[in-house]
């Protein structure tokens, strides 16, 4: 019988996070300051402790996990390896399909991986309250499960259609001892500015990171710091632990090297999680194709240029060398929450300018009617967000039924 689930024990969690950053062809363009000068580590210590900056701005290709750390995300990884037989079966493919089970953690999502180290980064410093945004609630819920783990104060701005979209996600924070309000909002000059402008806008990250950071950094107690669930470096790397993690799983299964690596992406986390430690084997001469799935109604790497722009609205942030569509951009309400971002996380960004990735995009039906295929053959209801790396996925194992490939 072939293995239908491969699980690690937790002494084979890794025990250091991959950073691409290292391996990455050409030089890395740095983000830069309001004065178009490379921005310093320092400038950014108002938005971010400097343990966390460290790792934003860090070339070296592996970064030691603290014990502390690891002895928290030992309450769900390592994260199942499972194979799609019943898929598999339904498209009568010769394909192999496999896929990381994120969702057994807490907040049900791979978003816990990064809020758990950024939360107990920021307690290490002495921050004592952190605001963010979410878009769909996964990184919202995640780090208000980080924060109540470690004792931190959390405030979550949550873009509007989300917030009356998915009311359970709202509940989930609120349980974790989290403040959620809806994006733009009154609470900030950021938020009260844009529905001055446009009351009954759907929101968009750029708004909410837009009055997260200002939250942060316009609190005189210096007590508190903003935290990104997607885009920066250092978040990227602590997603790292999927990809590397499944790496030792395809080996017990028998495997080798992948043909296809995929993973839906808005601002980044997700894909690199999964995708960055095979990267690293595709620059080091494997061949495999690796595909970033977006939504066609935000295509920030299909159909954005890559140019430096603000990670959110307001233009708060630091200019990242991106993909992007343009920091006042505001997408359609699709229900894929997550991957509603104007921008893409410049290692993301750097890979697909090397042609290293090679990203497409898929329309919100056709993503629905593959999340109704997976449901009806491997069983569990996946999220939008989700539904468009499996619609890519069922396309290749088309495609190998097609070519009669294994």
């Amino acid at each position: 019988m072939p293995f239908n689930k491969i699980i690690l024990p937790e002494k084979d969690i890794p025990r250091q996070w991959y950073n691409l950053a290292a391996d990455l062809p050409g030089p890395i363009q740095p983000p830069l300051g309001p004065d178009g000068q490379a921005l310093k580590p320092e400038m950014l210590a108002k938005v971010f402790p400097m343990n966390i900056i460290d790792q934003e701005v860090s070339i070296r290709r592996w970064i030691d996990i603290p014990e502390e750390v690891l002895e928290m995300l030992a309450l769900w990884r390592p994260a199942p390896l499972r194979r799609a037989l019943a898929l598999e079966e339904y498209l009568k493919t010769p394909a192999r399909i496999y896929y990381k089970d994120e969702s057994v953690s807490p907040a049900g999502s791979h978003k816990p991986n990064t809020a758990v180290a950024q939360a107990w980064y920021n307690k290490k410093f002495g921050i004592k309250k952190l605001t963010t945004e979410t878009g769909a609630g996964q990184w919202g819920s995640a780090i208000a499960f980080a924060c109540n783990l470690i004792g931190l104060e959390c405030k979550v701005y949550m873009v509007r259609i989300s917030f009356d979209q998915k009311p359970m996600r709202k509940t989930m924070m609120q349980v974790w001892g989290a403040k959620c309000v809806a994006s733009p909002s009154h609470d900030t000059a950021a938020g009260r500015e844009v529905l001055r402008k446009m009351p009954h806008t759907p929101g968009s990250l750029g708004i909410a990171i837009s009055e997260a950071v200002e939250d942060a950094v316009s609190d005189k107690s210096g007590n508190s710091r903003y935290s990104l669930g997607s885009v920066l470096n250092h978040v990227l790397l602590h997603q790292t632990i999927i990809g590397l993690e499944a790496k030792k799983q395809l080996k017990i299964a028998g495997e080798k090297t992948p043909d296809v690596v995929i993973g839906c992406v808005g601002g980044g986390s997700n894909f690199a999680g999964v995708s960055f430690p095979f990267i690293c084997d595709k620059i080091h001469g494997k061949k495999i194709e690796i595909i970033p799935v977006e939504p066609t109604a935000c295509p920030t790497l299909t159909r954005g240029p890559f140019t430096y722009d603000f990670g959110d609205t307001a233009g708060l942030t630091p200019l990242l060398a991106m993909y992007t569509l343009g920091h006042d951009f505001v997408p359609e309400p699709i229900h894929a929450g997550g991957l509603r971002y104007h921008g893409m996380a410049p290692l993301v960004s750097q890979a697909a300018a090397k042609g290293l990735i090679n990203p497409r995009s898929y329309d919100q039906i056709k993503c629905y009617e593959s999340a109704m295929i997976w449901g009806k053959t491997e069983g569990t209801i996946c999220a939008p967000e989700t539904s468009h790396a499996i619609a890519c996925a069922i396309d290749e194992a088309k495609k190998a039924k097609k070519e009669s490939r294994k």
